[in-house]
C-alpha cells in the first residue's frame, strides 16, 4: 500500500502567551488551524507564506520538536509523537538560525555531528568536505572558527550537517536565508541534484517566490495558520487566472507575501 513520506490531517497548534505587569494574564495564540496535506516520496513540497504564518511551527512539529494539540501527523510511516525517536533517525533538518559551537571550526563541528551519527572521524570529514565542495565552499575555510564565518557560510554548514546521515527526508526551514545570489544558486543546484541522484524527499518552507518556483513539485500557501491552497505551480496560476506565482498567492491569500500577519499567529 502506498505510504506518503509526510501525512498531516487536521493538525492544530496553539501557544499560551502571558502578558501584563506580573505576566498573570494568559491568552491563547493560534499557530496552525486544522491543516491537512501530504507529501509523496521523492517529491519536493514547498510551503509558501509570510513571516508569522505558522511555517516554522509546522516544521518543528514534523521534526518532533513540538507536539501537536490535535490531528494526526505521520512522517515516513511513523506517528508523531509516539515514534519521535524513529523519526529523528531518518530526517535531516535545516533552520534559518542553525545552532553551532561557534568557537569550534567548521571541521570540528561537522566531525562532532558525524560521530554522533556513528561515523568514524575520517568518514565524517570526507563526507562533509564533499558536500561543502558541491555547495561552493572553499576547503581552506574548513579550519576557520564558525564565529568568523558569514551567516551564509554557516547556513551551508547547516545543510552539510543535515545531510551527513543521508536521510530519506530533508526538512528545510528558510534554507537560503542570509545567502548571496551566487550561493543561493549553488544551493538550488545542489538540492536539485540531491533529489535526482538520491530520491530524497524535500519539505521546504520559504517566502521566496523564485525559490519555490525553481525547486518545488507542488506548493502550498499558508496564511494566518491556514492552508488556503495547494497544488502544482501551473495549476495554482491557472485557477487564480494569473501569470505569476506572486499574483496567485495574492489571489488565494488576500495579501502579499510581505504583509504583516493580521491575526494572532506565531511563526
Amino acid at each position: 500500500m502506498f505510504e506518503p513520506a509526510i501525512s498531516v490531517r487536521n493538525l492544530a497548534k496553539s501557544f499560551k502567551k502571558r502578558s501584563g505587569f506580573l505576566r498573570r494574564t494568559a491568552r491563547s495564540e493560534v499557530a496552525l488551524k486544522s491543516i491537512s496535506f501530504q507529501v509523496n516520496e521523492g517529491e519536493t513540497y514547498g510551503l509558501l507564506g509570510p513571516n508569522g504564518s505558522g511555517k516554522s511551527t509546522l516544521i518543528r512539529i514534523l521534526s518532533t520538536l513540538l507536539t501537536p494539540d490535535q490531528g494526526e501527523v505521520r512522517v515516513l510511516g511513523h506517528v508523531v509523537p509516539d515514534d519521535d525517536a524513529k523519526i529523528r533517525l531518518q530526517i535531516g533538518r535545516v533552520s534559518a538560525d542553525a545552532a553551532f559551537y561557534k568557537k569550534l571550526s567548521a571541521r570540528e563541528n561537522l566531525v562532532y555531528s558525524g560521530l554522533l551519527y556513528g561515523f568514524s572521524r575520517r568518514a565524517a570529514e570526507q563526507k562533509a568536505l564533499a558536500t561543502l565542495d558541491r555547495l561552493g565552499m572553499e576547503s581552506r575555510r574548513f579550519a576557520d572558527p564558525l564565529e568568523e564565518m558569514s551567516r551564509g557560510m554557516q547556513q551551508k554548514l547547516s545543510i552539510a550537517r543535515a545531510l551527513l546521515p543521508n536521510p530519506p527526508l530533508l526538512l528545510l526551514d528558510e534554507p537560503t536565508t542570509g545567502l548571496d545570489p551566487k550561493s543561493r544558486r549553488e544551493v538550488f543546484s545542489f538540492l536539485e541534484d540531491l533529489k535526482r541522484e538520491e530520491g530524497t524527499t524535500i519539505f521546504l518552507t520559504t517566502h521566496d517566490m523564485t525559490e519555490a518556483e525553481r525547486l518545488c513539485d507542488r506548493i502550498g500557501f499558508l496564511v494566518r495558520g491556514q492552508l488556503v491552497a495547494e497544488g502544482k505551480l501551473q495549476d495554482l496560476k491557472k485557477i487564480a487566472r494569473t501569470e505569476s506565482l506572486e499574483d496567485a498567492f495574492i489571489a488565494f491569500a488576500g495579501q502579499t507575501i510581505d504583509d504583516e500577519p493580521q491575526s494572532a499567529v506565531v511563526s
